[in-house]
């Protein structure tokens, strides 16, 4: 056995963190697991295509850096979409889950985004077809660390760029003001608007960076990976699985959860296959829940 596992659980634990800083807030302020946050993945990742190939046909190409696959069409796409998905999550908030919430009925809230995460999947698949799309078709070359291990450029840059907003999302929910309210609304809520803070302004705030972040996983993805309708489905269960190993409400369990269940997968690839790999979140979840439900950064109630 070779220490590869390593370095792929690495990248796909980037991947996973990302997207599960939104789960986390989103769980921890609203108080319901949202389906529908995999689709905010997969729209980030075709949004973000449909933007570069627009930017190529104005620039006539799609200029790289150097050793990587992507240049500054990509970058500038994404953060494009980074906006755009979190103005449609923040939409769907709008027109589905506010008239849910002031019910106050979780479950049923659940179930809506069930019905959503459908119903985006499959105006997406009507878009774009079930045909896997990419940003690009070059084939990289990976580069030798030693150990046996080998990475490619982009995966490198893109757990660096996971590291730049993991530190920036953690001060932000540490310095700032909507950060420290979005805190104590997850402590609190009623508590936070007795308090004087605008709840539903929290309430914004979170749905637009969880679908800003889900778009940048869908990225990462879609850069090391392919794009295809289904792609935040299936990530969709690794996802809660970090963020409840990791500890709703944590930033910080977040991406700890995500690399653990990143590297726990790839390294089961080696063990026991390919088959078996999305039983690992599953396992890891149900662990969680039993030894300890509040996280390895939770608190326990």
């Amino acid at each position: 056995m070779t220490l590869q596992f390593l370095a792929d659980g690495v990248v796909m634990g980037a991947m996973l963190g990302l997207g599960a800083i939104g789960v986390t807030l989103t769980y921890s302020i609203l108080r319901f697991a949202n389906f529908a946050h995999g689709e905010f993945i997969t729209w980030g990742a075709y949004i973000t295509l449909a933007i570069t190939a627009a930017i190529a046909m104005l620039a006539g190409g799609t200029p790289t850096f150097g050793i990587f696959s992507f240049g500054w069409p990509i970058l500038a796409a994404g953060m494009m979409a980074a906006m755009l998905t979190g103005a449609l999550a923040l939409a769907l908030d709008a027109v589905l889950f506010s008239r849910l919430r002031q019910r106050g009925s979780a479950i049923v809230m659940v179930m809506a985004s069930f019905g959503a995460s459908l119903a985006l999947r499959s105006f997406l698949e009507f878009l774009f077809t079930s045909k896997p799309a990419y940003f690009s078709r070059d084939i990289q070359m990976a580069v030798p660390l030693g150990m046996g291990v080998r990475v490619t450029p982009d995966q490198i840059f893109l757990v660096g760029v996971t590291l730049v907003i993991f530190i920036a999302m953690d001060r932000f929910m540490a310095l700032s003001a909507s950060g420290r309210a979005m805190r104590a609304v997850s402590e609190n809520p009623t508590l936070a608007r007795v308090a004087g803070i605008d709840v539903e302004r929290v309430i914004r705030t979170t749905w637009l960076a969880g679908g800003a972040l889900a778009c940048a996983a869908g990225v990462m993805i879609g850069i090391t990976l392919q794009i295809r309708p289904f792609m935040g489905f299936d990530f969709l269960l690794p996802l809660f699985a970090a963020a409840i190993l990791g500890g709703i409400g944590s930033v910080q369990g977040a991406i700890v959860g995500g690399l653990i269940v990143g590297i726990s997968e790839a390294l089961a690839v080696q063990i026991v296959g390919a088959d078996y790999r999305a039983a690992i979140a599953f396992v890891i979840l149900i662990a969680v829940l039993l030894v300890r439900p509040a996280g390895l950064f939770g608190l326990r109630q």
